[in-house]
């Protein structure tokens, strides 16, 4: 199986200003991005929000092509969008939204490429806490949180997998030849991460 990104940048390890930041600091900066998708009206300032978002992601050492890499998978659905709201509200609105989203985008990858991952897991058991007084389990969710970031790549990958090999043989518009294979992959991949769950004595319901 081949790897494969999923619209969010994998950890870049370095020594940045953004590395060193601390998480919450990074939690806030998402949350924040994710308001302002709200709030602002002008299309103008997203752009400037986007490259200033952009300019920090730089700095991290990622690189560019990383950056392109986590919005790619994004840009189809993002020109659909946006010429929808083109038609419905008018250009600067359609704008506005894109670059709104991409402004998202690129600030949760900002905090994915510059956290590892069980430090991030960590922030989120942290953040949960306040909420085990009303039955939550902050380990249990990061441990949702964990295998769905690590399941949701491996699936894109497969779907990448198997229409490629639909293509090869023809089949590209065939539904069943991307649908039944992707499907059957699926299910053995969430089999066999229960079962090394279950192994682990992770997962199970607590009596």
């Amino acid at each position: 199986m081949r790897g494969h990104g999923f619209l969010l940048a994998n950890y870049v390890p370095g020594h940045s200003v953004i590395h060193r930041a601390p998480l919450a600091l990074k939690f806030l900066l998402v949350v924040g991005c994710g308001l302002a998708s709200f709030l602002v009206v002008d299309w103008l300032v997203s752009a400037a929000v986007l490259a200033v978002m952009c300019g920090l992601y730089l700095l991290t050492g990622a690189g560019p092509r990383r950056l392109l890499g986590a919005i790619r998978p994004l840009l189809v659905v993002l020109l659909v969008i946006g010429l929808f709201q083109w038609w419905q509200l008018g250009g600067p609105t359609a704008a506005r939204i894109v670059l709104n989203i991409l402004v998202c985008v690129v600030a949760a990858s900002l905090l994915t490429a510059t956290t590892p991952m069980q430090r991030l897991l960590d922030g989120v058991v942290s953040l949960a806490m306040p909420f085990r007084r009303f039955g939550a389990d902050p380990e249990r969710f990061a441990l949702t949180i964990g295998v769905m970031l690590r399941s949701i790549p491996y699936i894109a990958g497969a779907f990448a997998d198997v229409r490629d090999s639909a293509r090869a043989r023809g089949l590209e518009r065939n539904p069943r030849a991307l649908v039944l294979p992707v499907f059957i992959t699926t299910v053995a991949y969430a089999r066999q991460t229960g079962e090394a769950l279950a192994a682990r004595g992770l997962g199970e319901a607590e009596d």
